[in-house]
């Protein structure tokens, strides 16, 4: 028995897992308040990525762009920065935060985004706009390497280093949440509440489910401020949830600023949530209460009605954003589950050393592989070669996968746009437990029924 970890064989790309750099950067600026990103590349950067925005949250969000074209190849697009920066502030008049993201085709062509913001705080800002507060941001994410998880891990740590600045300590820490839906924020600010412990969240994105009011027009927006991000740096400690999706600025803070960082594990599950909640107690001084406990006795209690009966045993491929895919093999592990297939999805060589995949390469008793750098062909190609799946885990991309092969699947992850309502749902946390753990059996109940295996074991007995 044991866990292979390898590099895909083909040197090509098809039915990708993610997309690309300026996408994490994009999603990253949607969650802090008065801010609109500035895409500069072709109109397609912030189209196509406002679209699987609005697809999965089923809202619409604002995000601009340089829409270069051809011209810009030759003689640059800077101009079109200071133009769209003007447009912005003009259409915005609470505007206050504008990231310049690159894209593949502005870094190819050498667009120097720094100079271009240095001059437009010497000119158009002083002579336009003089006493506005309005913050440029450089964000520097080429489309040719990385993947929406660098592009946001490097947007986290570009916007905590232009606004973080040493004060008197505020007694907070700082939470930084990674890649994840409306439903994970309230989750682990119910945890933060439960705790009594006072926290920045990177990023407060509940709003992002705009309600229908009668008297006034509600948009879906971040509420992380500018003030939030600026006292990042006189937090008693940060904890990042997730490596690769904000590692980079928990590092940053504790570099610069001495502000301790522990970097994960994501709490997906009984296990990660305890640490956790441990290490919360440990930074802050504050006590693990009975609450909780009661909430981890439920979690607990809902998972031994399926694990036995309904879980040990199935096997399981899991495609993804890395720290969701790990986390998530390492719940299913925990519920008697065999993992047999992880796929990473981008160029990461750091993914090889990372503790946990070496946790699973010495502990695991069953056959799995984790493919690096990987797509959904690969998925496709190990179940056409004759592997064997109980369920499929990972994003809508790949329904087509499950479907054509007839395995079930649980959508989980970015996007979903074919299932209504799940970014409102935690996967993280107690509660993220018994709902990641519920859904998981009510895929294959369903898949039991129709295809009449073992469908008796669902009767009244």
């Amino acid at each position: 028995m044991s866990c292979d970890v390898k590099q895909k064989e083909r040197e090509g790309i098809i039915n990708p897992i993610f997309t690309c750099q300026p996408a994490g950067a994009q999603y990253a600026s949607i969650g802090i308040k008065d801010c609109i990103g500035l895409v500069h590349g072709g109109q397609g950067c912030c189209m196509f990525v406002r679209l699987i925005f609005s697809q999965h949250f089923k809202e619409s969000f604002e995000l601009a762009s340089s829409s270069l074209h051809e011209d810009a190849a030759i003689f640059g697009g800077l101009g079109r920065v200071e133009q769209g920066v003007d447009v912005l502030l003009m259409r915005y008049p609470n505007l206050k935060v504008i990231p310049i993201i690159t894209t593949c085709s502005t870094e190819v062509i050498g667009d120097d985004i720094d100079g271009a913001i240095t001059k437009l705080n010497n000119g158009l800002l002083k002579e336009k706009y003089p006493g506005r507060e309005v913050h440029l941001v450089p964000i520097h994410t080429p489309s040719f390497k990385g993947s929406m998880i660098s592009g946001y891990d490097i947007s986290v740590e570009a916007f905590v280093k232009a606004f973080a600045k040493k004060d008197k300590p505020n007694g907070k820490i700082n939470l930084i949440t990674g890649w994840v839906n409306p439903g994970d924020v309230k989750e682990l600010k119910h945890i933060l509440k439960e705790m009594d412990i006072d926290a920045t969240v990177l990023f407060e994105i509940e709003k992002f489910d705009a309600p229908l009011l009668p008297e006034e027009h509600a948009e879906p927006h971040g509420e992380t401020t500018i003030e939030d991000l600026t006292d990042t740096a006189n937090a008693i400690g940060t904890i990042a949830l997730n490596k690769y999706e904000g590692g980079k600025a928990a590092e940053y803070l504790e570099s610069e600023f001495d502000v301790p960082a522990v970097i994960g594990p994501t709490p997906i599950g009984i296990r990660n949530t305890d640490i956790f909640l441990k290490r919360l107690s440990k930074m802050t001084g504050k006590p693990i209460l009975k609450s909780l406990a009661y909430e981890r006795g439920v979690a607990i209690d809902a998972l031994t009605d399926l694990t036995h009966m309904f879980f040990a045993g199935k096997r399981v491929a899991i495609f993804g954003n890395p720290d969701l895919v790990i986390g998530l093999a390492e719940f299913c592990i925990d519920l008697e589950m065999k993992p047999v297939l992880l796929l990473l999805g981008d160029d990461n060589q750091g993914y090889v050393k990372d503790s946990r995949i070496k946790d699973l390469q010495e502990k695991v008793d069953f056959d799995m592989e984790v493919v690096l750098n990987a797509d959904l062909f690969e998925l496709e190609d190990r179940i056409k070669k004759g592997l064997k799946l109980d369920l499929i885990m990972g994003h809508s991309k790949g329904r087509f996968v499950a479907m054509d092969n007839n395995i079930p699947m649980l959508r989980v992850g970015f996007p979903v746009f074919d299932r209504a309502g799940y970014y409102r749902h935690p996967r993280v946390g107690y509660n993220g437990a018994i709902w990641l753990a519920e859904e998981m059996a009510n895929v294959m109940f369903t898949d039991m029924e129709y295809k009449h295996n073992k469908d008796w074991l669902l009767a009244m007995w």
